[in-house]
This record gives structure tokens, C-alpha cells and sequence, in this order.
């Protein structure tokens, strides 16, 4: 049957690559973002590729917008089957240097758009006793790194949220289902329209992935829900294993490289406009497209999602890998 699918933040970056991919399965795609120019380029990408769009203009920071932008999907495609909330913003800069009004907004729309929309979603999902959420969130919800507080605030927020919201759904025997697909570092147009104080470009920490990585890891949440949550790339995977071993260490090393490792060696210009309160992308403004403009650096596969993705892949690699430990070990000096 044809899927009813709602994607905030679909204008660009992981939420427009994700809105593609279910236009090529034929999808009827809600599009919820604040930028009329990149609405209306992710509208073209998914009728292009096959499915059915509608372009929803609204600020996931109001919840009011929100619920009428589900209000709206349901009344020209139907029950909403899968609601992605990937809506973000950011300032690059150190806390000492982030203004109040600043931290509130990206809180508001980082952490509280995943609220609102999870509400709308559940509002109508919880009723007919079916639906499946999908929050995008980031390694960076696990393992903090300096100059960008208020985004690590956020993603850390809603794997709280997600969690608590999980126990309570399992509580009640519910059908609708509840997900988090924790991102790496993504080739997004974020890092060119994202307000910063830093002295140079920003960058994602490398290594990079292209966005259509990450959109096919939501997609798949999204298939299978019943996971908690979903690591996507090999760098999200030693993140967040390595903050649960050496997490000390790790502050220490970020203290240490956190800072370049987020800057390119162009200087950028501090005049140039940032998307935290108004879109720049607005009717008047250019479509960013899917893609940053780190395309070079950035990896089109994940051999970590491939093999995370097929358990039997992953458990005959295993089994290979045993038989070649003994092996070895029945040659080694000694053994006869």
C-alpha cells in the first residue's frame, strides 16, 4: 500500500535526501520546512523520482504550525504512516559566546520541534493504534564536542525524551512504534548557513557522509522500528562506544582537537546571512539542494550500515573470522 510519510526539515540536508528515496517508492510526501525555494525543490525531487508531494511551509518551533501541517497531510494523502523529524539549527561558537536568545532558539527548534512534531504524529498514530516515528538524531546526543553546546543540548534532550516516551507507549501495548537513527558527521548545506563565530568555515568533523548515506539509514529505521535506536556509519558506531569506555579521555582529546577539526583553512565571512531565526532559502532565496559543499571528502557508502543491516552478513563474518582465529591458533609456536 502506498505509505503516508511526513519529513520536517525536508528542504535540504538528510531530510530532502530521505523525501527522494520515498518518492522513489512511490510515497505521498508531506514536506514541512520554513524555506519556500528549498519546499518547493524537494517537492520537484520527489514527484520527479515517482511519488506524490505536498510542500507545507511552517516553523517546527511553533507547535501550532506543526499540528496544522498534519492537519493538512491527513486531509490531501490520509492517515500519516511514518512521521521523520529531522528540523535542526545551530551556532558554531563557544558557550561564553552564544546569547541567550540564541540557545532558546536553537532549543526551540533542535529539541522542541522534535517534541511538537512527535505530538502531532501521535495525536493521530495513537487513535487508530497504528504508525511509526523516526527521530534523526546524532552521535553528538551521545558524545558532546565543544563549540556547539546548544545542538548537543538538544540531540541529548531528545534521546530523553524518545526513551521515556518509548517505556510509555510499550506500557500501554500501543501499535505505534518509536525509533532514533543516530547520524555521523553529514555532507549538508548546514555548514554554509548556519550562524558561527568561529574564525573559519565550519566543517563536519570528518569523516563525512553524503546525506543519501544517512537517508537510507532512515528508511530502514523507519522499516523497522521495533529497534531502539539505529547507529549509522562506522564513526557514529566509535563514538559512541568509545565515550562509553574512556569518556574522560575523550574530553581531554576533544579539548585538544575539537576545535580545528570543525574549521576549514578559509576564513569566512561574518556578514554573511544564517538561517537561525528566518529561512534563506525563502521564496526570494536559492534551493541548497540535498548536498553541502564538502561532496570531495565525503563518502557515498557505509560498510558499517550494510553489514548492521544484514544480520546474517554480519553473523557469517563473525563465524568466518572465529574459524580463522583458530586456525591461527592451532599453527601458532607450541601447539601441536
Amino acid at each position: 500500500m502506498t505509505q503516508t510519510v511526513v519529513i520536517t526539515g525536508a528542504s535540504a540536508g538528510i531530510g530532502r535526501a530521505t523525501a527522494r528515496l520515498y518518492g522513489e517508492r512511490g510515497a505521498n510526501v508531506a514536506l514541512i520546512a520554513r524555506g519556500q525555494a528549498g519546499l518547493e525543490g524537494a517537492a520537484r525531487s520527489v514527484e520527479d523520482a515517482g511519488g506524490k508531494a505536498l510542500a507545507i511551509p511552517a516553523d517546527v518551533a511553533d507547535y501550532a504550525q506543526v499540528d496544522d501541517a498534519a492537519r493538512q497531510a491527513e486531509d490531501h494523502f490520509g492517515p500519516i504512516d511514518v512521521w521523520i523529524n529531522v528540523a535542526f539549527t545551530s551556532v558554531f561558537a563557544p558557550f561564553a559566546e552564544i546569547t541567550a536568545e540564541e540557545f532558546r532558539r536553537v532549543t526551540e527548534v533542535s529539541y522542541l520541534g522534535f517534541v511538537h512534531g512527535t505530538m502531532a504524529a501521535l495525536a493521530r498514530m495513537r487513535p487508530r493504534g497504528h504508525g511509526t516515528i523516526v527521530q534523526v538524531g546524532s552521535a553528538l546526543g551521545s558524545r558532546s564536542i565543544p563549540l556547539q553546546s546548544a545542538y548537543c543540548g538538544a540531540k541529548h534532550a531528545i534521546n530523553g525524551f524518545t526513551s521515556s516516551l518509548r517505556c510509555e507507549l510499550l506500557h500501554e501495548g500501543s501499535g505505534v512504534n518509536i525509533t532514533v537513527a543516530q547520524m555521523p558527521a553529514v555532507n549538508t548545506p548546514q555548514f554554509s548557513w548556519v550562524r558561527s563565530r568561529l574564525p573559519r568555515h565550519p566543517q563536519p568533523v570528518p569523516p563525512i557522509y553524503q546525506p543519501e548515506v544517512a537517508a537510507r539509514g532512515v528508511l530502514f529505521a523507519a522499516d523497522h522500528p521495533r529497534r531502539r535506536q539505529y547507529w549509522i556509519g562506522a564513526s557514529t558506531v566509535a563514538t559512541i562506544m568509545a565515550n562509553k569506555v574512556v569518556p574522560a579521555l575523550l574530553d581531554r582529546y576533544l579539548a585538544r582537537t575539537g576545535y580545528d577539526s570543525q574549521q576549514t583553512g578559509e576564513d569566512v565571512d561574518h556578514a554573511r546571512p544564517d538561517n537561525l531565526f528566518q529561512a534563506i532559502d525563502g521564496p526570494d532565496g536559492h534551493d541548497h539542494g540535498a548536498h553541502g559543499v564538502f561532496d570531495a571528502r565525503s563518502h557515498a557508502r557505509s560498510a558499517q550500515q550494510w553489514l548492521a543491516q544484514r544480520p546474517r552478513a554480519l553473523a557469517g563474518l563473525a563465524a568466518g573470522a572465529a574459524v580463522v582465529t583458530g586456525v591461527v591458533a592451532l599453527r601458532a609456536p607450541g601447539r601441536r
